[in-house]
């Protein structure tokens, strides 16, 4: 009986919830259209993986056939396109200088000779370092018509030594080895970030969209009348529990086009196994909310929740391990992006869905999640229970207030009579 009660309670609040979300513009904005918008205009936005045919220009002061043959390799990689050939550096300088490349290939006059002599040549390369992408690109695709015009450079001093065939080979690469892109077969910048920045989204629009609702509560001085009167008291945790269970259940449908149709319709990687994605979800989406609600109680107004969503986006980026690895982190930044279920959620979340970890190999992020539900819960629970008991407060002392002054004219109009 005592069950059936609190279940009605946390029903009542529940539908409660979901009319303020429903009537709520902005936050019906916030929870549907922008929750789904950001992650396709993320996965359009780097849906190449890969920046290619990255302009460079080759000064060649070689002119040799040698040099020829190496400046037509690079040309013919997917990273990298010979725009111009210059005559000079000062000519190069300035092309980068206006933007027009981004990495420049300089050979020396006696590139060539240094090669027909068995000695050391040099080469040399300039990259952009304005843009990670530009330089990723310029130096891939340069190293990797270095090393195949090194292999050719061994094989033809070989033949000249009367070692060919196959012992040459084993000459040049007496270990062969094969370079395989674990979780990112093309090894994109897409599959690298976008599948982080998904979780962010979730995290970030709930915050939002909470922090909206809460603010609009408070400014519109109506944080009591939203509670039914018999559960002001004792019973306040099936208010918390009632507006978690709506937040939970409205934004399921996100969650699964987000997390889920948005890697398949971008061909982004998605090798988890199904139940164990939905089990490390289900403590995630309940420490993002309490999290929220108890961050929430914070906030006073309406526009306030809008300052902190830019305030946190920013900094959770940078926690979360997807910019920079924790591991190098200093330890107070670390253990600092422990308080933010989103640092947590994230790194489980790429492992299970990119990586093909199960449960268990994630069990650290997921009993933490779970910790950090139950501490939130606790932090919201209170904060409530103590806003409410001043609003109580408060109006008792009103309603004293009035009776004393009701009283007093009702003695005023006695001792008149």
């Amino acid at each position: 009986m005592r069950l059936a009660k609190s279940l009605q309670d946390i029903f009542e609040v529940f539908l409660i919830e979901v009319k303020r979300v429903l009537s709520d513009g902005g936050v019906i904005l916030i929870f549907f259209i922008a929750s789904l918008l950001y992650p396709l205009l993320f996965g359009a936005i780097y849906k190449n993986e890969m920046v290619r045919n990255v302009p460079v220009a080759v000064v060649d002061q070689s002119k040799s056939e040698d040099s020829h043959r190496f400046i037509q390799k690079i040309d013919a990689t997917p990273e990298v396109v010979v725009r111009y050939r210059c005559n000079t550096m000062a000519e190069a300088e300035q092309l980068m200088k206006e933007r027009k490349i981004n990495g420049i290939v300089f050979f020396p006059q006696d590139y060539s000779t240094s090669l027909a002599e068995g000695q050391q040549a040099f080469v040399s390369l300039f990259c952009d370092m304005s843009s990670f992408l530009y330089y990723r690109s310029v130096y891939s695709g340069v190293s990797a018509a270095m090393l195949d015009e090194m292999e050719q450079v061994q094989l033809r001093r070989y033949a000249s030594a009367g070692v060919t065939g196959e012992s040459a080979e084993e000459q040049i690469s007496p270990i062969p080895f094969e370079d395989v892109k674990l979780y990112s077969p093309g090894g994109g910048f897409t599959s690298f970030l976008v599948p982080g920045l998904l979780v962010l989204v979730v995290h970030q629009t709930l915050f939002l969209g909470i922090g909206i609702l809460f603010g609009t509560t408070r400014e519109d001085r109506k944080s009591l009348e939203l509670i039914p009167q018999r559960l002001r008291h004792k019973s306040i945790y099936r208010v918390n529990l009632g507006r978690a269970l709506a937040y939970l259940l409205l934004y399921i449908p996100v969650v699964a086009v987000v997390l889920f149709l948005i890697p398949h319709w971008f061909g982004l990687p998605h090798i988890g196994h199904i139940g164990d994605i939905l089990l490390f979800l289900l403590p995630f989406m309940l420490a993002t909310i309490f999290f929220c609600m108890t961050v929430g109680s914070f906030i006073r107004h309406r526009d306030s929740g809008i300052l902190c969503f830019f305030f946190f986006s920013i900094l959770l980026v940078f926690l979360s391990g997807l910019v920079w690895p924790q591991s190098k982190m200093p330890t107070f930044w670390r253990h600092f992006s422990y308080l933010f279920p989103s640092t947590h959620g994230l790194q489980g979340f790429i492992r299970i869905n990119s990586m093909g970890a199960r449960l268990k190999d994630v069990q650290f992020e997921y009993i933490f999640l779970w910790v950090q539900a139950g501490v939130y819960f606790i932090t919201n629970w209170l904060m409530t229970y103590l806003e409410n008991y001043r609003h109580l407060k408060r109006n008792e002392l009103r309603e004293k207030i009035r009776m004393q002054i009701e009283m007093r004219q009702a003695n005023k109009r006695k001792s008149s009579k």
